[in-house]
């Protein structure tokens, strides 16, 4: 059980921040509030919670203990991990999703990111200052991003060069001069600005003060006063299962590569938790007491559920129209899309690390070799992103990467779990020098949430994945509760042809890399834990 010289984390905070950072990224400003106005306000936030508690803290309890686990024999990937966990020489394979997953994500997500870094200046610059409805800011983000005749990506793609560096500097400096320095700015910087512009909203005078219907009391209740009739809708129950899946950022990878820079002894239960809770407090109270009551207050409730049929209008969109009209605008739009900025960047440095750790821990890579070597290869790749947006080449990485692979990736956790650490092990494991001791009847919970997250893959599976598969391969599907399964003929997109193929070779490049890991190290590895 050597260490070979591996990294660990300076400080309980640091892990707890950094592991926080991995989780609270756009998703909680820009994807819950739309999900949440989507599927009904108050009515959402039942299942979320049930949610949270069946599905959100198993999972991440899980991916600790595993994490730790396979940090003790020098594993910080997810091929690694699984090896020592099972102990039988088909796991490692298993484990390649923990290698895609967060690579693809990386490939757009930087882009995004530097959205946010843009706009924060335009805000402070007055770029868009006179823009006063959303159709026209929808029509200045879409020339930012290239999608009108005539419009540059010139300002775009600066950007993005400007993000994509920093998030290379981060983690080129390492776990704690790195990453850890950063999350111990960053998060308590996000927290102390969320608050503060949450008080703004609550606190400005009503824009439309002829319309008593629109007011904060009216916002904060269509978010939190429940409509019971709405739960007997299974699509609420699926949104919220899904939120909770997406922003605690499980199936990635990254949270177990965090979880196994950890000592032996670190505690794992408490930590955890606390991060977990950390997400959901920047989740539900600054996220889910910003957008939707800013919105609500300015356009009304039936614009703010237009709107919010994409997340990225909700935040890019909406939110700039809204600074745009209060005193001091310009200052807290900067403010918005900073703290955007920051939320994304400790998200984006975590989905590096899963890759830097395979090539550190299983080729024996120095640091800086793998995240040049990764940085280079990232930088080629995203560009497909950058030029292809208006292609759907954005949504297309987005799928397999975040929606598909990412939920498979998780069961694959759940299972290896209970099948092969076991439930019993397991839980001696979660609380392996722990602060605190969990009551035992909640063992119970590791039980529930495969069937929890089997019957949300298989939902998405039939409604979701199977028409978004079908589409660019020619066959129109539709499946609804109503109409059941309907088949047309469409039209084959050669674009999203070639990205699929791109990304089926690039999994199996890492099988193979995996392979040769394994391969050139077997004498090593008797006796270590892992399987031959």
């Amino acid at each position: 059980m050597a260490e070979r010289g591996r990294e660990h984390w300076g400080s309980r905070i640091g892990i707890i921040l950094a592991v926080a950072g991995s989780a609270i990224g756009l998703g909680n400003f820009l994807r819950f509030p739309a999900v949440a106005c989507r599927n009904g306000g108050g009515a959402f936030m039942i299942p979320y919670f049930i949610s949270f508690l069946l599905l959100g803290i198993p999972l991440c309890w899980m991916e600790w203990s595993m994490g730790r686990y396979g940090g003790r024999y020098s594993h910080g990937s997810l091929p690694g991990i699984l090896d020592a966990v099972v102990r039988k020489p088909w796991a490692k394979y298993l484990g390649v999703l923990g290698l895609f997953v967060p690579a693809v994500i990386f490939l757009y997500y930087t882009y995004i990111e530097s959205w946010c870094l843009a706009f924060s200046v335009f805000s402070l610059a007055g770029t868009y200052r006179n823009v006063a409805e959303p159709l026209a800011m929808k029509t200045f983000l879409q020339g930012f991003q290239g999608l009108t005749d005539g419009s540059s990506l010139g300002p775009a793609y600066g950007f993005f060069l400007i993000t994509f560096a920093v998030n290379m500097m981060v983690v080129y400096r390492g776990l704690t001069r790195g990453i850890e320095f950063l999350c111990k700015i960053a998060i308590p910087v996000l927290l102390v600005g969320g608050v503060l512009l949450v008080i703004r909203i609550w606190t400005m005078d009503s824009p439309v003060p002829d319309m008593p219907d629109r007011t904060l009391n009216q916002a904060l209740g269509f978010m939190w006063n429940p409509d019971f009739g709405a739960l007997r809708n299974p699509t609420v129950w699926i949104e919220a299962a899904g939120q909770i899946f997406f922003t605690l950022s499980v199936g990635l990878g990254a949270i177990m590569t965090y979880a196994s820079y950890l000592r032996e002894q670190d505690d794992v239960v408490l930590s955890s938790t606390t991060a977990c809770g950390m997400n959901e407090m920047v989740e539900v109270v600054i996220g889910g007491s910003l957008v939707i009551p800013a919105a609500y207050l300015f356009f009304g409730l039936e614009q703010t559920r237009a709107m919010a049929q994409s997340s990225f209008d909700l935040g890019f969109v909406t939110m700039p129209c809204i600074f745009n009209g209060i005193p001091w605008g310009d200052v807290f739009g900067f403010y918005w899309f900073f703290l955007l900025f920051l939320a994304g960047i400790t998200s984006s440095i975590s989905l590096m690390q899963p890759l830097v750790s395979f090539l550190e821990d299983e080729f024996g890579w120095t640091r800086h070799r793998a995240v040049t070597v990764i940085g280079i290869f990232a930088f080629v790749c995203s560009h497909a992103c950058i030029f292809g947006l208006s292609m759907g080449v954005l949504d297309e990485f987005d799928f397999w990467g975040a929606t598909l692979a990412i939920v498979i990736c998780a069961m694959i956790e759940v299972l290896v779990f209970i099948r092969y650490m076991g439930v019993a092990r397991g839980w001696e494991e979660l609380h392996r020098g722990g602060d605190i001791r969990l009551p035992g009847w909640l063992k119970g919970v590791f039980y529930v949430t495969p069937v929890y997250l089997g019957a949300i893959l298989l939902y998405w599976a039939i409604f979701s994945w199977v028409p978004w598969i079908a589409k660019p391969m020619g066959w129109d599907i539709s499946v609804s509760w109503v109409d059941g399964i309907r088949v047309q003929a469409g039209s084959v997109n050669g674009v999203i042809l070639l990205v699929r193929t791109f990304l089926l070779a690039f999994l199996v490049g890492l099988l193979w890399m995996i392979r040769v890991a394994w391969k050139r190290k077997l004498p090593a590895r008797q006796g270590t834990g892992g399987a031959a």
